[in-house]
């Protein structure tokens, strides 16, 4: 969410960003939001002069009723009640825009940063740079559950009888091969100095709607029946949402946080060949990494963090590559996104395993995070990335590591999460 005070003064910058973004139907939004603005201001100043007369003929009924002017009091007691009708209406009306307001400016996009490619869909994102070579096996690589099967490590059809599609049973190697994943990145990034943190896994719809859009919540949260709270699609939400209404010492910044949680996701629309197995699904775990800073060194830091992923991956053996989100595939919050991908030796491509994010000061300005300076205060910048998201992330760990025999290599790193053990061999 922008701050008012720069659309009210920007309006053009804010429908070119708008334009950018191929929202157009957005743009009647910001004269509509400057119209009500302008409402409000006049009205709150009208209920500021009222609040003023209103105190001021307060203490002139005490002055009359001491010099015996009765009438006089009586006169002024009904102004008084006068204005405090009108002062109520006011106040409700300040109410009602203020309303009007929010809701509108959670819907106009954030300005993104002049960096940004500008481009419709996912389809127009700019490759940045690879990572490590890609490994094209001279025997076929099978299909990531067809491997899993092979372990014994992996039963879909009991899983939708539990709970339906789009959940899953790891067993075996492969479900040890999971854990040890999120415990190597687990540590990975306390070693990069980040605090390891495991979060609620619930949050009240006042940190949902701070953290993602509303065309975001409806499509991934699933909402707890007669309760306030919903399951998070990530750890990022309820990390963010720590810092809730906060004023942080700026002494204190930046704040580095990599958190664990499972993860919960509707995924409506989700189809295709490539979505089968656990590629896309409602349950996962992820180990997550959040930075809240100063603005000034959000830039930083949001480099720091897809390098971390990158690294990460290619000490497991994973060429991956780097690729700048384009103006249209940005969700409305963020200032600047980059995808991590992984290669796919059995597709041939590259597919993600990662976002990293800089939202700018978005989501501090609907959550009220605020920074205490040296001279003044201000809203904090918020970041956030993926480390690792298995089950998604065995896919490429499984096809990358893949012999021609079927068993699987354990890169060095991940070893000792796996008992020492150099290769997994299938069962089948």
């Amino acid at each position: 969410m922008i701050d008012i005070k720069f659309l009210r003064e920007n309006p053009d910058v804010v429908k070119e960003n708008i334009r950018k973004k191929f929202q157009d139907s957005k743009l009647p939004l910001v004269d509509e939001v400057i119209a009500l603005d302008k409402e409000y201001r006049e009205n709150k100043t009208n209920a500021d002069n009222l609040r003023a007369s209103r105190n001021k003929v307060s203490k002139q009924i005490g002055m009359f009723m001491a010099q015996g002017k009765k009438d006089e009091a009586e006169e002024a007691k009904k102004l008084v009640a006068q204005q405090a009708q009108e002062l109520a209406d006011c106040e409700a009306k300040e109410t009602e825009l203020s309303e009007k307001i929010k809701k509108i400016m959670m819907t106009i996009p954030n300005i993104i940063d002049p960096s940004v490619p500008v481009g419709k869909d996912d389809s127009e994102n700019v490759e940045v740079q690879k990572y490590g070579d890609p490994v094209t096996p001279d025997f076929e690589v099978p299909y990531h559950t067809d491997i899993m099967e092979r372990f014994c490590g992996i039963d879909l059809d009991s899983a939708r009888r539990v709970a339906g599609n789009g959940f899953y049973y790891l067993m075996g190697d492969i479900a040890r091969l999971h854990s040890a994943v999120i415990s190597y990145a687990r540590d990975f990034m306390i070693e990069r100095g980040f605090t390891y943190v495991v979060p609620p896994f619930m949050i009240r719809a006042d940190v949902v709607t701070g953290v993602m859009s509303f065309a975001e919540m409806e499509a991934m949260m699933y909402k707890i029946e007669g309760e306030d709270l919903y399951l998070i699609g990530t750890s990022e939400h309820s990390m963010i949402g720590k810092f809730i209404d906060q004023m942080i010492p700026e002494e204190q910044l930046p704040l580095t946080l990599t958190s664990y949680s499972p993860c919960f996701r509707k995924e409506k629309g989700a189809h295709g060949i490539e979505e089968r197995g656990v590629y896309r699904i409602h349950q996962f775990e992820k180990q997550e990494m959040v930075v809240v800073c100063k603005p000034e060194e959000s830039p930083k830091w949001f480099d720091v963090l897809w390098q971390n992923t990158v690294d990460l991956f290619r000490s497991l053996d994973i060429p991956v590559r780097t690729l700048e989100c384009c103006s249209g595939d940005l969700a409305d919050l963020k200032v600047k996104s980059v995808d991590v991908e992984a290669w796919s030796p059995r597709q041939q491509k590259y597919f993600e395993v990662g976002s990293c994010s800089n939202l700018g000061d978005a989501q501090a300005r609907r959550l009220s995070i605020r920074v205490k300076g040296k001279t003044e205060k201000y809203l904090a910048h918020t970041l956030n990335n993926t480390v690792v998201a298995p089950p998604r992330m065995l896919i490429a760990f499984l096809e990358n590591n893949l012999n021609a025999d079927g068993s699987v290599n354990i890169p060095v790193a991940l070893r000792p999460y796996m008992g020492g053990a150099e290769k997994i061999v299938p069962k089948n």
